[in-house]
């Protein structure tokens, strides 16, 4: 496989193929940063912040494409991402401006699959998760609670949870454990 540049966004956050979010974009790397992603100069990679590391995230990321964008009333600028490509970062350097890029290499997202009836309450779980939280739920034209991948990685990207944690679920090779997973800490909320 070809080994692809990417410029690398380090966030707290997570997001996976299927997934979006809204992003804030204050500084002046930042705003550089988005400038030479829809310029065309650089794919984008959205990393997980790890501490103590050179570069500063975990080496599990995911390429992301800027679906929108609009000004917010502080006159920042709010970006819509979409994950696309599970990635793993080789490695990365950090530019005069502050910014990174990284040299990546594409990893296997999941394949998507129905999901079994034991794990419908995963998905009827979500659903809940996203009638109270209908802002999240905006982001996405279309649901797909149906499939398995699907609804096991956005449950890696709400719960509150190390990222560590979600990066060794999300470094699997399918969605099976991140489905146990969720399917017992469910199970242990209703039975608590």
């Amino acid at each position: 496989m070809q080994t692809i540049e990417m410029t690398l966004f380090i966030q707290e956050a997570v997001i996976l193929p299927g997934g979006r979010q809204e992003m804030r974009m204050v500084s002046p790397h930042q705003l550089a940063m988005v400038a030479s992603v829809l310029k065309g100069h650089y794919r984008l990679a959205l990393a997980a912040t790890k501490s103590n590391s050179y570069p500063p995230c975990y080496d599990i990321a995911t390429e992301c494409e800027i679906i929108d964008f609009h000004q917010l009333s502080d006159d920042s600028l709010s970006i819509v991402l979409e994950g696309r490509q599970r990635v793993k970062i080789l490695s990365a350097a950090q530019l005069k401006d502050q910014s990174w890029i990284a040299r990546t290499l594409p990893c296997q997202n999941w394949q998507h699959e129905p999901i079994a009836e034991e794990f419908e309450i995963i998905s009827a779980a979500l659903e809940q998760f996203y009638e109270v939280n209908p802002d999240l739920l905006d982001l996405y034209n279309q649901v797909h609670l149906e499939d398995a991948a699907w609804v096991s990685q956005r449950w890696l990207e709400v719960l509150p949870m190390y990222n560590r944690d979600k990066l060794l679920l999300v470094d699997q090779p399918n969605c099976h454990k991140t489905m146990d997973f969720v399917l017992q800490l469910l199970k242990s909320h209703v039975d608590g």
